[in-house]
């Protein structure tokens, strides 16, 4: 995939609250009897300003007499990233990881909401900007004066809103209908505490079907998240 990449001298500009959105990762699987209520849960925080909810299926349950339509390898990789960084044993759904610092049970709204509201008191912030002109995606990252510890920049596909019907396994015979499902996910940029543009033709970032992106700013790459974006796009 050819990337052009480009410093600028300019900031992207905070949010007029100075806030930006929390990042909340759910971990779960097609497969998995105790997932809806979190895919639930995660549906309903999409709908929210302050929160960019992304759905990350994984394969480690297609075991179980049905295979996860919508599960890759990449998000499982990811998972089992975060369990090596934050010191746990193992790995497991559903699990919703806040900000790339706290873990919890996807389905446990109180022990959630708390992780967000945790969250959002901490004023540390990259500003990062996100716009999709049809033809090409368009990432800005603020500077942040003193900071030197490398951050990676992670760019995921998004699928906004797909339902899929199970015919086997724990869910078999239902329903469920899944938001902001992520299709695939790439470290597009190393940041380094100075202001980054980068443009990337939409057409050559198609993977998986998907309709929608989001930028995430990660210290250490599995580390807290210093800055996020998501934009509807082609």
């Amino acid at each position: 995939m050819a990337v052009a990449v480009a410093l600028t001298a300019a900031m992207a500009p905070a949010a007029a609250d100075g806030r930006r959105p929390v990042v909340v990762e759910l971990y779960t699987s097609q497969g998995c009897s105790s997932c809806p209520p979190a895919d639930a849960l995660l549906a309903r925080l999409a709908d929210r300003r302050d929160v960019i909810a992304l759905s990350l299926p994984i394969t480690y349950w297609d075991m179980l007499g049905w295979k996860d339509t919508l599960a890759s390898e990449d998000n499982t990789r990811r998972q089992k990233a975060y369990a090596q960084a934050m010191g746990h044993g193992g790995v497991y759904t559903p699990q919703m990881i806040v900000d790339g610092v706290r873990d919890v049970v996807g389905s446990r709204e109180g022990a959630v909401e708390a992780a967000i509201a945790a969250r959002q008191s901490d004023a540390s912030t990259v500003p990062v900007l996100l716009s999709s002109s049809g033809h090409e995606l368009h990432v800005q990252v603020g500077g942040a004066d003193g900071h030197t510890q490398e951050a990676t920049v992670w760019l995921f596909d998004v699928l906004g809103k797909t339902t899929v019907g199970i015919r086997a396994g724990e869910n078999g015979g239902r329903s469920i209908t899944y938001r902001n499902v992520v299709r695939s996910v790439r470290a597009i940029a190393i940041w380094k505490g100075q202001p980054l543009t980068l443009d990337l033709p939409s057409g050559e970032l198609a993977t998986e079907p998907r309709d929608a992106f989001a930028v995430v700013v990660q210290q250490s790459g599995y580390g807290q998240v210093l800055g996020a974006a998501f934009v509807a796009g082609p």
